[in-house]
Parts: C-alpha cells; structure tokens; sequence
C-alpha cells in the first residue's frame, strides 16, 4: 500500500471507500500539526485546526482539482481554520507556554550536561523570536524552513504572489537576525 498514491487514494475515497482517506489523514497528519503548532503557537489550536482541515477536506474531496498536491490543499485549509480562529481568539499564548504546558522536554543522553543546557537555550532564543514575528512572517518561514516548502508551494498554500512570497521570507529572516542578535549581546 506504500506505492498508492495520493491521487488513487482520493479516487477511492470518493467511491465510497472511506478507509482511503484514513490512509491520506496517516500520512499527512503528523506533518500537518507540526506545521500548524509551529503557526499558531498553540498545541491544542494545531490540533483543532488540522482536525478540522481534515473533515473539511473530507467534505469537500470532490471539489479538489488537483491542480496542487493534496497536502498542499488541505495545509491551505488548516492554515486558513488556524487563521480564523486566531482572530476570534485573542490574546494567543507562545511557544514557549505550550512547551511549558505540555511538560518538560526529553533529555539528550549524548553530551555533556552543559551542551544539553546550552541548546535548550538557543532552541528557547530562537522559538522566542519566531513567536516575535508577526503572523504572516512567520507562516512564510514555518513552511519553508521548518516543513520544507518551496516558494511555489508557499505561495498556493498562503494565496499569495510568489514575490510576496520571497519579500515576507525576506523580511522574516531579517527580523529573526535582529531578534537574535539583540539576544545573543544581551548575555
């Protein structure tokens, strides 16, 4: 079943095997909240949100033109529910309260103790500066650095220009740099 693809297993799914698109939720969820934490600062809200995508999607199977890759669609749709939701939920909290929240993070074994502390505290920085950006900086950096996307898959996902695309990465890694800095001389 490795080598069905996303188009055969969508075809299935609207024939009525639902357990086809069980097959498409396996494989696309995990990247799908990782992606949606990293946006919305908020495991329960990426939860909800790709939850959501994913019945919505279900819903709306039939209408996919399959003019983009189906992850590419149904990211567009989780990130559009995390959007809305956002907006009628304010204030958000940050990465950090989620990390804190969900309890403390597994242990490295490998290294000494002192190298351990270090880079919690350089992923603490830099997850401190990607909650500092503004939410449309920081969706554009989250797919491309964090889930891989290109500029054109950004763009379909975000409903974007590719040039807004490459001007708002611009911009976010400049504030990312700014942000960094003024943290690394403050120690």
């Amino acid at each position: 079943m490795n080598n069905v693809t996303d188009d055969q297993l969508i075809d299935d799914a609207l024939s009525g095997r639902s357990a086809s698109y069980g097959l498409l939720v396996s494989k696309y969820q995990d990247r799908l909240y990782t992606a949606l934490v990293h946006v919305v600062g908020s495991f329960e809200d990426a939860r909800d949100a790709a939850q959501d995508a994913f019945v919505q999607a279900f819903l709306k199977l039939d209408s996919f033109q399959r003019q983009s890759s189906f992850y590419t669609w149904l990211y567009r749709i989780a990130f559009n529910k995390a959007v809305s939701a956002q907006r009628r939920k304010r204030p958000q909290g940050s990465l950090d309260q989620c990390r804190e929240a969900g309890g403390p993070e597994p242990i490295d074994r490998n290294g000494a103790p002192e190298d351990a502390l270090e880079r919690r505290e350089r992923v603490s920085q830099v997850r401190g500066a990607l909650d500092a950006l503004p939410h449309d900086y920081r969706a554009v950096v989250v797919l491309r650095e964090i889930d891989g996307c290109d500029y054109e898959q950004i763009s379909e996902i975000l409903d974007i220009p590719v040039g807004t695309v490459r001007s708002r990465l611009h911009r976010a890694r400049l504030q990312l740099k700014d942000h960094l800095k003024a943290v690394v001389q403050a120690e």
